[in-house]
């Protein structure tokens, strides 16, 4: 097993550009070397019979069919815009 040192750690907050005390630097070591720990102890396992998944559960589509159906006609849509310009909603500017 690759231990996690603490200049693992430092290099990685560096890349994250996070900050961490000395207390939150040791925790980390801690805390990234039981995960390894225990991902190692996950490779353990027999999985040769074991079909890959993406979610645990079965997955279905929820959502109804496309059905064409009436709505708003332009009028009617730029008709509640508090300030439009010919059909078109006008918004204030965001980008300079």
């Amino acid at each position: 097993m690759k231990e996690i040192t603490r200049k693992d750690v430092e290099y990685v907050s560096d890349l994250a550009r996070i900050r961490l005390t000395e207390e939150e630097t040791q925790d980390m070591v801690h805390q990234l070397t039981r995960i390894i720990q225990y991902m190692e102890k996950l490779n353990e396992l027999d999985t040769k019979n074991v079909e890959p998944t993406a979610h645990i559960l079965p997955i279905q589509n929820v959502m109804r069919e496309d059905e064409v159906r009436p709505s708003l006609s332009v009028e009617e849509a730029t008709g509640i815009a508090p300030v439009k310009d010919k059909n078109m909603f006008k918004v204030p500017r965001i980008v300079e």
